[in-house]
């Protein structure tokens, strides 16, 4: 069975562990929950993280990873948080063959931990942490191009029971998490949305040329959330995509939605 790829907005920090605190949430959250139930549970998932970004692609190869709590300014509580899904050596390896194939250089890193961009959005899709997951670093300098390249070459991962996962957020611009990001983030995702879930054909010329979409550095100054979504199309090209999370305003003022592309079964 091949399964199909996600693009998700995660969600700010610890939040599974603060919903009765932080309004707002639901949505996201059966969202994700969905993803869990939407295929039989993968082998594995290879997560890309907005969080974690090295001058080559990196993947996490650490059998049972720690976790990085890479936030700041929540309860003592969320720095202690557990999420203790297995790792995955053996994926690793072989997302190194699938690159290194490609002529894409790669490495492994043994030491490396989940971030939030991983352990916020799977414990709420895996919450029994039962599912081997293991990180994909962004490349330096998120070239959309390279990170496509990158989707492209993993894909035959899809074939092997590997979920693959990009993990950002549509809009990604924390000074205006307010009333002021309302209008903004509704135009990029309105054109994110036309272009991912268009034709097929179009779509990664459109991605590749994501700067010049209605508030596009508005949304995002800087592309560490947006670039996940590269990898994720990437190793499903040739394949539909569909919006499996919409809300215009999330956290009262902001527009969010995550992607899948491919069939879910």
């Amino acid at each position: 069975m091949r399964l199909p790829t996600y693009f998700i907005s995660h969600g700010g920090g610890p939040w599974p562990w603060l919903m009765d605190r932080m309004p707002g949430y639901q949505l996201l959250h059966d969202s994700l929950t969905a993803i869990g139930t939407a295929h039989p549970a993968p082998r594995a998932v290879l997560c890309i993280s907005g969080h974690w970004e090295c001058p080559e692609f990196t993947v996490q190869a650490h059998p049972n990873p720690p976790m990085v709590y890479d936030y700041g300014g929540f309860p003592e509580f969320t720095y202690h948080v557990q999420y203790p899904a297995p790792g995955s050596p053996d994926v690793a390896a072989r997302v190194i063959e699938l690159l290194g194939a490609a002529g894409i250089a790669a490495r492994a890193d043994s030491q490396r931990g989940f971030d939030h961009g991983t352990f916020a959005p799977f414990v709420v899709t895996y919450p029994n942490a039962d599912v081997p997951i293991l990180q994909l670093s962004l490349k330096h300098g998120y070239d959309a191009a390279a990170h496509l390249a990158a989707g492209r070459a993993l894909a035959p991962l899809r074939d092997e029971g590997v979920l693959i996962v990009g993990s950002g957020f549509s809009f990604h611009n924390l000074r205006l998490f307010g009333p002021a990001g309302h209008e903004p983030s509704l135009a990029f995702d309105r054109w994110l949305t036309d272009a991912v879930t268009g034709p097929v054909a179009q779509r990664t010329d459109a991605l590749l040329a994501w700067e010049r979409a209605p508030a596009a550095r508005v949304a995002h100054p800087a592309e560490d959330h947006l670039v996940p979504l590269m990898v994720a199309v990437g190793a499903a090209e040739d394949e539909p995509g569909t919006r499996v999370y919409y809300e215009p305003d999330f956290m009262g003022s902001i527009a969010s939605s995550s992607f899948r592309f491919g069939a879910a079964e």
